[in-house]
């Protein structure tokens, strides 16, 4: 290679690594204030494949995309409620609160309000990255993300035209067909007690506990756990007061730390909280919630400034809540939040019911071109719906129409120019992978061999 050559890609590539680099700095370092050895265990995962990269580096998406014109975005006065990290991953089966099996988006940590197209483009290459990691060729990927894309805008014109309502359409297994529904019907076979058996021990003297032997759960201290039952207060009244309790129902029995879950939530406090339940209801006697602290959505930094949003969402855990209740048909009944310590978390049910899908069951072309057309659905149901039941007021506008408004008439245009620029991000996303094992070594978050 000539040398001038040779310079002129080495600089594009180091240029690039310093992007990167000051990108992960500012975020883990300045602003998530991660310490060292939690930098080492979210890069160490973060290095298993450029999927794992991309899930970790979702402010270098941002950063990225947010300064490129796209024909397709809605107008900025009117945004939809997004998920702001929706990649294949973040769809499983869950139990909702009428006890249905359901297929739905699960993460709701990065909820905001912006244009519906970032949610699109974190998808469709996730679903390239999704493929490499499957061993599905090259030459494949164009015609399974050009498949999500119709789906998605075929869903969206099915409700801008009202001739489906986002409010009351979710995945049961009646509704599903290949993976998803394998993976509903595995569901469906677990006891109510799955996740108390998985999680708890019962002690000689008939007293349920977490069993701190079982691998990433550790005990709190004793004042730490003092102050999560005196905020304990604050969970019980954000309750949904159509959905609440007693307030014994509610009454702590335990609590554990959880370690090691997640890429993004890294540096993250998460507990696991062993409550009371309805002891004269064997169903539900002892349920495992999770709180799990939440902060300013990644989408925040790059997104322009929505002052009613954060004057309504300045507790981030309320934020997180509430973009769940907008994304779903019926959503975690347990579902709250409170603060502690100038943090703020968020309350979910840790459901007997969940799982994600198996890789095994997606190698099939057909079954993954399925799976894809649900999740498309989804995508779409979740957009069309965040506008329809809350009660602040922040959409008044059909999101489906603000959305449909920018792609008719231009379908076809849509999808090739998704399809064309997801193909390029995933091949820099590959590079930038590259780089990230380079940068990592060079700065001590990995031994080098």
């Amino acid at each position: 290679m000539d040398n001038k050559v040779k310079q002129m890609l080495e600089t594009k590539q180091a240029i690039r690594k310093n992007t990167l680099g000051t990108i992960l700095d500012r975020f883990d370092g300045d602003l998530m204030k991660l310490s060292k050895k939690q930098r080492r265990q979210k890069y160490k995962k973060m290095m298993e494949n450029p999927y794992s990269f991309f899930r970790g580096s979702a402010y270098l998406f941002f950063h990225d995309v947010t300064e490129l014109p796209f024909r397709f975005h809605t107008p900025e006065e009117k945004p939809t409620w997004i998920m702001g990290d929706l990649h294949f991953d973040n769809y499983s089966v869950f139990q909702n609160e009428k006890k249905d099996i359901v297929f739905d988006v699960d993460d709701f940590d990065e909820g905001y309000l912006g244009s519906y197209l970032y949610d699109i483009m974190r998808m469709v290459v996730s679903i390239r990255l999704t493929m490499d990691e499957l061993g599905y060729p090259e030459d494949s990927h164009d015609a399974m993300v050009d498949h999500y894309l119709k789906h998605y805008v075929k869903q969206m014109e099915a409700f801008h035209h009202r001739e489906q309502d986002p409010q009351t359409m979710y995945f049961t297994k009646e509704e599903s067909r290949g993976a998803v529904k394998k993976a509903i019907r595995k569901v469906e076979e677990r006891r109510a007690s799955h996740e108390l058996e998985k999680q708890t021990i019962v002690q000689q003297d008939s007293i349920r506990s977490f069993d701190i032997g079982r691998e990433k759960l550790s005990s709190v201290p004793k004042q730490e756990y003092e102050q999560l039952v005196k905020a304990w207060d604050n969970y019980y009244q954000s309750l949904d007061q159509k959905l609440r309790r007693p307030r014994e129902f509610y009454r702590i029995k335990d609590i554990v730390k959880k370690q090691g879950s997640g890429i993004g939530s890294t540096g993250l406090n998460r507990y696991y909280i062993l409550i009371e339940g309805d002891s004269g209801d064997s169903h539900e006697d002892d349920i495992i919630l999770e709180a799990k602290e939440a902060r300013t959505p990644i989408p925040a930094y790059f997104f322009p400034y929505d002052e009613q949003f954060w004057t309504e969402h300045r507790q981030q855990g309320r934020r997180v809540i509430h973009t769940q209740q907008a994304m779903h048909h019926l959503s975690d009944p347990y579902l709250g939040y409170f603060t502690m310590n100038n943090r703020d978390y968020y309350v979910r049910e840790r459901s007997p019911y969940s799982k994600d899908l198996k890789p095994k069951h997606l190698l099939e072309e057909k079954r993954l071109k399925k799976t894809l057309k649900t999740m498309a659905q989804i995508s779409a149901k979740i957009h069309a719906r965040a506008d329809a039941d809350i009660n602040e007021g922040i959409l008044p506008y059909h999101s489906e129409d603000a959305i449909m408004e920018v792609i008719k008439g231009n379908k076809d245009d849509f999808r090739t120019e998704l399809i064309l620029w997801s193909r390029h991000y995933k091949e820099r996303v590959s590079r930038d992978y590259q780089l990230f094992l380079e940068w990592s070594r060079e700065n001590d978050y990995v031994k080098s061999p």
